[in-house]
């Protein structure tokens, strides 16, 4: 039974106690801590997990990906470049202020300005050549160029509240100064490496929160997250470990909730530099051409890795191998990128061909604390390059908040990272992960690899150009042909993801892995 506050008001007659309201606390085991309070420091699934619940965005993906009314109850494309948005109106920030027009310009102009975010919304913003407050819940937005996926970009930046956010520090939103929202719960407080604690909107404007307040504990390891689950302190976990299932199945008063996740792991591979900081020869030195550079070396890589195998002995067998970075369903979607299939014999010929008979020497690097087995995969992989010819000179496997921070500014040669959609197709994936990084155009902005392909780049302007859903989506499915074919990235694996809670305590799967208190209630 999930923890209750019962609040005793007075004694009945009968000096029997009367219960006339009742209120529900909730304990979350998080696998992942915020990097900032700030909505607007990282895109990162880690920082978003939180911000989700402390602010809104004019559109909103429900658990399968598709947008919904947000702070924006309608929107219009009056010609190729220009939209115009109508936000909800009688909505009020945590403080009480009123929502207007003049936050959502003032949040959209600030996106992208943050400094030393390690995963920004450049893309999302880049679109926009000019914003007209028509009236205080009417917004024109004119785009620099055909913009089909508007919504789907602009619409998911948080809105902040300009009189609280305006000249705000990272400090003043970590400590709560700043971080006022209108979303279904307020923030309250945050302890690095220990928890966070939302208390519950009562003014919100959507659906009430079922739960007054709202502790989120950071519990990055996986055994402390379950074995806190069947002690009763918490109720609920996310990235429940693929090894644990059978046993939380098996557990007296624990329900599992399951689903396939729009998240793609891969390996990025530094693509771009002549030399690359852990890319080796015989000798231990820096290799200058860096073989990386070179497609057939890539390609032999992806031949070494035994996907299923990955699968089946890290993460039990809950995922599917993958060859491209959109999933089945989702727009963009090539059935003709199937992944590859292991063969060494294969591998080794092109390295060959590359000049690289004796192979080269490689360091993986991963997080430990991003999703379930991070680390192991990072293990089992450089197993898999070393059974494939390569000399895999160490795997390292660091927390996630230094590794993102290490890996945006290009210091690995091979690491393992991964992207969730979270829209109804892959174009925001393909943009941000594979497109050139360009800031002024918004686009890499997590191509942490720095790879580059002018035809891949042309592809996805006209495909993002295409107001026409279905033929958008098959020119998204010929760029996907064009990146993959140049491995542009080694696709590994989609999981599945499972959360785990106490009996009493609904969750609703979702495919964009969130952890959110609206998506958990009380079922007895």
């Amino acid at each position: 039974m999930p923890r209750i506050r019962m609040l005793l008001l007075g004694l009945a007659l009968s000096s029997c106690l009367t219960t006339v309201a009742m209120a529900v606390d909730l304990t979350v085991g998080s696998s992942t801590e915020p990097a900032a309070i700030d909505p607007h420091f990282s895109r990162s699934g880690n920082s978003q997990q939180i911000a989700a619940q402390v602010f809104n965005r004019l559109v909103e993906p429900d658990e399968n990906l598709q947008i919904q009314p947000g702070l924006a109850v309608s929107w219009e494309n009056l010609d190729e470049l220009t939209w115009e948005v109508k936000l909800r109106e009688g909505v009020t920030f945590h403080d009480g202020s009123p929502f207007t027009a003049e936050d959502v310009v003032f949040s959209l102009e600030r996106a992208d300005e943050i400094p030393n975010s390690p995963a920004p919304f450049t893309a999302n913003v880049a679109p926009i050549a000019a914003m007209e407050i028509v009236d205080p819940l009417t917004i024109r937005f004119t785009t620099t160029k055909p913009t089909p996926q508007f919504m789907e970009l602009a619409g998911l930046v948080f809105i902040v509240s300009k009189a609280a956010a305006e000249g705000a520090s990272i400090e003043a939103f970590n400590s709560g100064e700043a971080a006022i929202g209108t979303g279904p719960y307020k923030f309250a407080s945050w302890t690095p490496g220990d928890r966070y604690t939302l208390v519950r909107n009562d003014d919100y404007w959507g659906k009430a929160p079922q739960f007054e307040n709202v502790t989120y504990r950071l519990m990055s390891n996986s055994a402390a997250r379950v074995a806190a689950l069947l002690a009763g302190d918490v109720d609920l976990i996310d990235a429940v470990p693929p090894g644990d299932i059978a046993t939380l199945e098996a557990s007296d008063g624990v329900q599992l909730h399951t689903t396939a996740s729009g998240r793609i792991i891969y390996l990025g591979l530094d693509s771009a530099r002549d030399e690359s900081p852990f890319v080796t020869g015989p000798d231990g030195a820096l290799l200058n051409p860096n073989p990386l550079k070179d497609v057939r070396v890539r390609e032999a890589m992806s031949k070494m890795i035994d996907r299923q195998l990955l699968i089946d002995r890290v993460l039990s067998g809950a995922g599917t191998p993958a060859g491209q970075l959109a999933p089945a369903g989702l727009g963009g979607h090539a059935v003709s990128l199937q992944p590859d299939q292991i063969d060494i014999e294969a591998a080794k010929a092109l390295l060959a061909e590359a000049g690289l008979p004796d192979g080269f020497g490689i360091t993986i690097h991963s997080s430990n604390d991003r999703f379930p087995g991070d680390g192991d995969v990072a293990q089992a992989l450089g197993q898999l390059f070393q059974r494939g010819g390569l000399t895999v000179n160490g795997v390292v496997t660091q927390p996630y908040n230094v590794y993102a921070t290490a890996a945006g500014k290009q210091e690995f040669s091979a690491f393992i990272f991964s992207f969730g959609t979270t829209t109804p197709s892959a174009a925001p994936g393909m943009t941000n992960v594979l497109m050139t990084f360009d800031e002024a155009a918004g686009t890499g902005s997590f191509n942490r690899m720095r790879y580059s392909n002018p035809e891949y780049d042309a592809a996805m302007r006209a495909a993002l150009a295409e107001f026409d859903p279905a033929t958008r989506n098959r020119l998204l499915e010929i760029a996907a042909e064009i990146a993959f074919h140049d491995y542009a990235i080694l696709p590994l694996y989609w999981p599945e993801v499972t959360w785990a809670s106490r009996e009493g305590i609904g969750y609703i799967a979702n495919t964009s892995e969130d952890t959110l208190a609206t998506y958990a209630s009380v079922t007895e």
